[in-house]
């Protein structure tokens, strides 16, 4: 029987993201293969943990993409990459939460990627003068990240209506980071 590994990572990053603590069996039949076949692909839940991660990072890059960062005004590219970024936001609040990513002190590259093109998003927002320059562009990476997993949880938890997710994000990062043109 061939296993379509999209197909079962999808269907774990689903589960997962709704509660942390799913077992390989759930994730199995939810895949719609037994746990043998599941563990032959993924041996344990840290390795399943490992693909999910692999596979979030290369959505948010295609998210990335679609959004354009390099085109338009800065807080024009941030809004896209919000709104691009919104299919996999549960994904990565699973992923910056899941404490067994950061064993071992290893730093992903695919993670240091993301983070140089967001970081240069608002280095060149800063640049052109559209956001503050006394909060680091590394900070404000940090808290797109924290918005982007508080946003996916509240929508999990019904604090949160999906449809005003982006807006929601978007409107508070960007009303803390705008420089300010008053004197």
């Amino acid at each position: 029987m061939s296993v379509d590994r999209a197909h079962v990572l999808k269907e774990a990053a689903a589960l997962l993201t709704r509660r942390a603590t799913t077992s390989m069996d759930e994730i199995a039949r939810a895949a719609g293969i037994s746990r043998a076949t599941l563990h032959r692909h993924f041996a344990g839940r840290d390795a399943l943990i490992r693909a999910l991660e692999e596979h979030g990072i290369a959505q948010f890059a295609q998210a990335m993409d679609r959004a354009r960062l390099d085109e338009g005004n800065t807080a024009d590219a941030l809004r896209r990459l919000i709104a691009e970024a919104e299919p996999v936001a549960a994904v990565l609040a699973f992923l910056c939460t899941e404490n067994q990513l950061f064993e071992g002190g290893e730093i992903n590259v695919g993670w240091a990627r993301l983070d140089a093109r967001i970081t240069a998003l608002f280095r060149r927002g800063q640049e052109e003068g559209d956001f503050r320059i006394d909060l680091s562009a590394a900070w404000l990476t940090e808290a797109l990240y924290g918005l982007f997993s508080a946003g996916a949880w509240a929508v999990h938890e019904g604090r949160l209506a999906r449809n005003d997710l982006n807006h929601s994000i978007a409107e508070l990062l960007l009303g803390g980071i705008r420089r300010s043109t008053k004197k």
